[in-house]
């Protein structure tokens, strides 16, 4: 298998050029340069061969068509002018404008490529800048011919030279280790590929977040010895242009449409709707927002719009509008063929457990597993990807699970699967070897439960949430801090606001709206309203609290009773909401209080004390009451407040949870002999020094 080592001369060639830029570029700007002409010269040395030819046949003939000189070419791309890079410099008072030249003698598919990257500027910033010639001569003497330098190889090459120049970048754009491909192309195919050998079988393979297409490569190279007969198409879509142009180009030399590796927002456009995917192997941004103000242009109207739709993309919610990954999740559930659509996706933890019971996450969860999409779910060690510590996981993902997988989900526990690397890149500290990735793939095609691998049924990862109260037993009194917290609370706000007073009696009287105005009448006469409200609950102050609830608020509806409407209008029920406020206010949960019963007779329970419980629905409710709520609350009952707007049924699953271990401290007389040490150790340090 091909390493970084095979291609470290030609890496290092690379960035000697990039620091010839200094001066006129600054340091973070140098990939501007160093990739599209690391890409210029790939593609020169993959056309070498059949140049002449290519170049006679358009001489002949300038209106020759498309097809024939790719045919010629053999490639999907041609450049029909005689120039290279080493001849170019022949002419050095004309390099720049014959080098544009040459680039425009590319195929239109390559012209679009330098196009997208603006290449012209940077050739002509170059010039002014006398930096040009060095730089064309020392690219013409780097070799890239794909016979030296493997489409693999030349994978990892891209992949240093962004590692190098994306320290910046931005959080959620994490460049996929190599190996890491490898692994996750290896599960996507450990099983369920049976129909690969069928007979002229076509194999679509996509990547929805392609970067430079190093997952497509791998796959393809990977299915290529699987079922060599088979036809791969491989479809991406990147919204980066320089990623996306080293992905294109790449593709392109390995024979593949250009019109399938697409610069595009996938959050904004599906670019390939009627195209369905036998394999989907992906590495989505980690919590890039699709919503609010930080997310891209349009994304947000185009995510809802979506969403909208009766064939959704994303059918089962939306999450947090801060994280997109739970969207590329659902976008590539869409995307794979419905017979034998198989899937890796990686992911930090978010995914796994954010968000609420009725939030977007939970509900995009419980479609997974509700419709038995996940097969399996791989937490890897932290310090793998070049700029991010953090640790990762990996799903996969079948509409066609096996049967020994229906209804169960797979946990592998890889973190300790890595070994160090003997240099740091960026952030990278830790690999996983070769014989690390048949380990894991070994744990997960064995489905044997032991240490690093537990499975469970979908059930386990979905609960119920139910309400528990107790029931409502409260003593009452009016008392100076009851009074105090009174005025300090919400209800304030709802009865008499003073800063929105303050904000609306600073707006001049001719910019008011109508409702601005009638508002400001209301919290002007609410104001000695409530102060006198406050001032007669003052002179009331009980010195004993009383448990008769119905003579309580007799007495306090009788003493706001002489109280003027605070608003125009006001509503006996109006009226009363707020003397029942006031009485809520003034009381406190007292187990010694009778119980209170509504008409029908059944026990009233005190909203105050609503406290909720997550039950697995694997699990009898009432079983687990009995064991975790009654032993400590014997009075508590428990609710369903599940409604066709009130979801109370959700999803998580807490990975690292099932594979905790316990390990207990060290002995406190352990720790005080080791302090004790320690300090005589500091004494004797400190006497040799004084001596």
């Amino acid at each position: 298998m091909a390493s970084q080592t095979d291609v470290k001369k030609q890496i290092d060639t690379v960035f000697s050029i990039a620091n010839t830029l200094r001066g006129t570029y600054q340091a973070d700007k140098y990939r501007d340069v160093i990739i599209p002409m690391t890409i210029l010269r790939r593609l020169e040395c993959a056309l070498a061969r059949t140049k002449d030819d290519v170049c006679a046949l358009y001489e002949k003939d300038p209106h020759t068509p498309e097809q024939i000189l790719r045919r010629k070419a053999m490639y999907d791309f041609y450049n029909t002018s005689r120039w290279t890079l080493a001849k170019l410099l022949g002419d050095p008072a004309q390099l720049h404008r014959n080098l544009k030249t040459y680039i425009d003698a590319f195929s239109p598919n390559i012209k679009q490529i330098f196009a997208d990257l603006e290449f012209d500027k940077e050739i002509t910033k170059m010039h002014k800048g006398s930096k040009l010639t060095g730089v064309v001569r020392k690219f013409s003497e780097l070799d890239l011919d794909p016979d030296a330098v493997s489409n693999v190889a030349m994978g990892y090459m891209f992949e240093e030279i962004i590692r190098r120049f994306s320290e910046n970048a931005e959080a959620g754009d994490h460049y996929t280790p190599r190996e890491v491909v490898r692994l996750i192309t290896r599960l996507a195919l450990a099983e369920g590929c049976e129909d690969l050998s069928e007979p002229g079988k076509v194999i679509k393979v996509g990547d929805f977040a392609c970067g430079t297409g190093g997952m497509l490569s791998c796959a393809k190279e990977l299915l290529d010895e699987i079922c060599p007969e088979a036809d791969v198409y491989l479809y991406g879509q990147e919204i980066i242009p320089d990623t996306h142009a080293i992905c294109l180009a790449d593709m392109l030399i390995k024979g593949q449409r250009a019109e399938n590796i697409r610069q595009a927002d996938t959050m904004k456009e599906d670019c390939f709707p009627n195209d369905k995917m036998r394999l989907v192997l992906m590495n989505p941004p980690f919590g890039q927002p699709w919503g609010g103000k930080d997310a891209g242009d349009g994304v947000e109207k185009a995510v809802k719009d979506e969403y909208a739709k009766l064939d959704s993309r994303f059918p089962a919610d939306l999450p947090a509008k801060s994280d997109m990954q739970l969207l590329f999740m659902q976008h590539v559930m869409y995307k794979l063929d419905d017979e034998h659509g198989r899937a890796c996706v990686i992911s930090n933890g978010s995914p796994l457990f954010s968000g609420g019971t009725s939030s977007g996450e939970s509900q995009i969860r419980r479609w997974l597993l509700e419709n038995d999409y996940v097969e399996a779910i791989i937490g890897m060690p932290g310090d793998l990807f070049y700029n991010t510590g953090i640790a990762i996981y990996v799903w996969v993902l079948s509409k066609n699970k096996a049967p020994r997988r229906r209804g169960l989900v797979q946990l592998i526990d890889a973190t300790s699967e890595w070994v160090p690397m003997r240099r740091s890149l960026g952030n990278k500290r830790k690999q996983v070897s070769d014989e690390q990735i048949e380990e894991i793939v070994k744990l997960y095609t064995d489905f044997q439960e032991g240490e690093k691998c537990r499975v469970f049924p979908n059930e386990e990862f979905l609960y119920h949430e139910y309400a528990v109260y107790q029931p409502l037993q409260r003593s009452y009194q009016i008392t100076p801090e009851r009074i105090d917290d009174l005025a300090a609370r919400k209800f304030k706000d709802d009865f008499h606001n003073p800063a929105k007073l303050e904000e609306l009696s600073l707006i001049d009287e001719a910019d008011m709206s109508s409702r601005q105005r009638k508002q400001l009448k209301g919290l002007r006469a609410a104001e000695p309203v409530f102060e006198r409200m406050l001032a007669l609950l003052r002179d009331n102050v009980m010195e004993e609290p009383t448990q008769d609830y119905k003579a309580f608020g007799k007495m306090v509806r009788d003493l706001l009773s002489i109280l003027p409407d605070y608003r125009d209008g006001e509503t006996p029920a109006q009226r009363k909401s707020v003397v029942d406020k006031v009485v809520d206010a003034m009381s406190e949960m007292d187990k010694t209080a009778p119980l209170r019963y509504r008409r029908d007779g059944s026990v009233e329970y005190d909203p105050s004390t609503k406290d909720t419980e997550i039950v697995r629905l694997s699990e009898d409710v009432e079983e687990y009451f009995e064991r975790e709520v009654y032993p400590y609350v014997p009075d508590a009952k428990w609710f369903d407040e599940e409604t066709d707007k009130a979801v109370k049924t959700g999803a998580e699953i807490p990975f690292t949870r099932y594979f905790y271990k316990y390990v207990p401290p060290e002995p406190s007389d352990e720790l005080l002999a080791e302090f004790t040490r320690l300090e005589d150790e500091l004494q004797d340090q400190l006497k040799e020094l004084m001596a």
